[in-house]
């Protein structure tokens, strides 16, 4: 009877000392687990380099392993397997895995988007047709507002493997205008009203100098050419301005803008299909 009573006592206090050993691990583990993030974000906003977004990760990352080897060693302790456990932890890990493929990658191509940097919120970008300003950088999404003011929500696996066209980042950029006058008209006047009007523009870049010629024969004009450059910040008032500068400019120097048509010739003697 004392041999049995003994016996209890000693595993009760050999899980009393496990379980004491077991608190003191947790409260290490949280401890260093808060320590592992802290320093990692630190290190990572000296680098200035990473998103904001990108360091909140890292150091969650970096806690949530160090709390993982902290219940591992827990579970240790008490006589759990933790080579099983690991084993069957990986197996969970790949089958979450597998059924968040799609959204994984989306978080993949974000953290590449993060770190890459090609384009920041703010930016106006183009990307595989959807144009917009960027609104918020996400580990799953990029939120854009086209130019019409529609809020669009783009998949950032979309976003990664699609081209990207960042127009704030350019400092200057081209325009061709596009201009066709009647082939009766005087091709020289027209052209030297073109370059008179670019000249004149104060947004129109003198260098690279702008280039007038004649661009095409069409069916019902002469298209002309009217090429120039602008900083990125002017180019559409420009464009508009000038194009309504050279369609009045146009009308009161006399020269046609012709619109798509066709001659009709009929021939006296020539019967009609109908009567052949």
């Amino acid at each position: 009877m004392n041999g049995s009573v003994t016996s209890i006592a000693n595993v009760a206090a050999r899980l009393g000392l496990d379980l004491v050993a077991a608190i003191v691990i947790l409260i290490i583990g949280s401890i260093l687990a808060g320590w592992a993030a802290a320093i990692v974000r630190r290190v990572a906003d000296r680098n200035g380099r990473l998103d904001r977004t990108v360091v909140t990760l890292l150091g969650r990352l970096a806690r949530w392993t160090v709390l993982a080897f902290t219940v591992i060693a827990v579970l240790g302790r008490f006589g759990v397997q933790t080579t099983s456990l690991v084993a069957l932890l990986g197996a969970a890990g790949l089958a979450v895995g597998l059924a968040l493929q799609g959204a994984l990658s989306n978080v993949a191509a974000g953290v590449l988007l993060l770190a890459l940097r090609p384009f920041r919120v703010g930016d106006a970008v183009d990307i595989a047709g959807t144009a917009g300003v960027v609104d918020d950088m996400g580990l799953f999404v990029t939120r854009l507002t086209s130019f019409d003011g529609v809020p669009q929500f783009v998949p950032n696996s979309s976003v990664w493997g699609k081209q990207i066209s960042n127009f704030s980042q350019a400092g200057t950029r081209r325009n061709d205008l596009i201009v066709g006058i009647g082939y009766g008209d005087d091709i020289g006047a027209a052209m030297g009203v073109l370059k008179e009007l670019v000249e004149g523009e104060a947004r129109a870049l003198q260098d690279p100098a702008p280039l007038v010629a004649v661009e095409s024969l069409g069916d019902s004009s002469v298209n002309l050419l009217l090429r120039y450059w602008t900083k990125a910040g002017d180019f559409y008032a420009t464009k508009l301005d000038l194009t309504r500068a050279v369609k009045e400019r146009f009308d009161r120097d006399g020269i046609s803008i012709p619109f798509p048509q066709r001659d009709l010739h009929l021939v006296d003697g020539v019967p009609s299909p109908a009567q052949a």
